[in-house]
């Protein structure tokens, strides 16, 4: 069979698919949904209106799984390390009180403000930044992400911060933010390298930091917590892959506010005739084996850090952490 490939014919196909996929885009659009063509299209990670229903499911999926202690209730719903944090503490809850959570309050986010980054390829992530009915009048800031439009949206990431604290975003004509790259170069520490820095920092120290409650105080925690009859050490991991990766948004000042996560361990070990100190009933509920001469504690924090161009020092702003397991010895 002949095939016609002249260039006539072959320019009247190139324009036929151009078309073809011009129409579709501007069909998908005039929908109000946001759909990506290929891994190297530029769009808003979601439309507003999603975002706040992707806020409206996490709250109400929340409330449900805190008030049954029921992680399945909102599994669906959270992913990475607030997903290891509060799957854990549900199974202590669930442990401790198998009727639900008798101190139960739900949780209200209000005055929600979203920054949707305009981004190539997956994931696809936007943080909403609310007020709260709990936590002290600080605003928390809830990173979503997903990997697939046939995915639900998930809260990977929870930070509370004062209002003063929340900083400023580049933003485009249309409102829309600027995601920053794991790799970027132009910051005191890539965001793809932060994880690693603060658990090399938290062990060793150095200059990237700059002093606060989440850095040089926390390192002189530890160094305190060493006690007569009982030794104290710490080892940190950094988090850094699938729904655990950083993610940072450009600040007005050129900078990056990135959210990232670790893994620590805290091993509790007691001198030769005296024992552990007794932990409280949600850490017994999610600790194995005979606690003897020593405990294990493994806990997943996830913070927000300003990350500023090159000359500066991160500040790390906020730390949420929770004890997902714990190894008697």
């Amino acid at each position: 069979m002949s095939r016609d490939r002249s260039p006539r014919r072959l320019r009247r196909l190139d324009r036929r698919v151009l078309i073809a996929a011009s129409v579709t885009a501007l069909s998908l659009t005039a929908s109000g949904c946001v759909v990506v063509h290929g891994e190297r299209e530029v769009l808003p990670a979601t439309t507003r209106a999603e975002a706040a229903t992707a806020l409206q499911q996490f709250t109400t999926a929340y409330n449900a799984a805190d008030k049954a202690y029921d992680s399945s209730l909102d599994a669906a719903h959270v992913t990475g390390p607030l997903g290891d944090i509060d799957a854990a503490r549900l199974k202590a809850g669930h442990t401790n009180s198998p009727a639900g959570n008798a101190n139960y309050s739900p949780l209200e986010l209000t005055d929600a403000k979203f920054t949707i980054p305009k981004k190539a390829g997956w994931p696809r992530w936007f943080v909403a930044d609310t007020a709260a009915n709990k936590g002290g009048g600080a605003r928390w800031l809830l990173v979503f992400t997903r990997n697939d439009l046939s995915e639900p949206w998930q809260v990977a990431y929870l930070t509370l911060l004062a209002p003063t604290a929340v900083p400023k975003f580049t933003t485009d004509k249309d409102g829309w933010a600027e995601a920053v790259p794991a790799n970027s170069a132009e910051l005191t520490v890539a965001p793809g390298e932060l994880s690693q820095s603060y658990a090399t920092y938290l062990k060793s120290g150095g200059s990237d930091f700059a002093d606060g409650t989440h850095t040089s105080a926390w390192r002189a925690s530890r160094e305190k917590a060493t006690k007569p009859g009982l030794a104290v050490q710490f080892l940190d991991q950094p988090l850094t892959s699938g729904d655990y990766a950083p993610l940072a948004l450009r600040t007005a000042d050129g900078g990056a506010l990135v959210f990232f996560s670790t893994r620590y361990f805290q091993k509790e070990t007691a001198a030769e005739g005296t024992s552990v100190p007794t932990q409280n009933k949600d850490v017994q509920a999610l600790t194995t084996g005979e606690v003897e001469q020593s405990l294990t504690l493994q806990l997943v924090s996830n913070q927000v850090a300003l990350d500023p161009k090159r000359g500066g020092k991160v500040s790390v702003l906020g730390r949420i952490e929770g004890l997902t397991s714990a190894q008697g010895g």
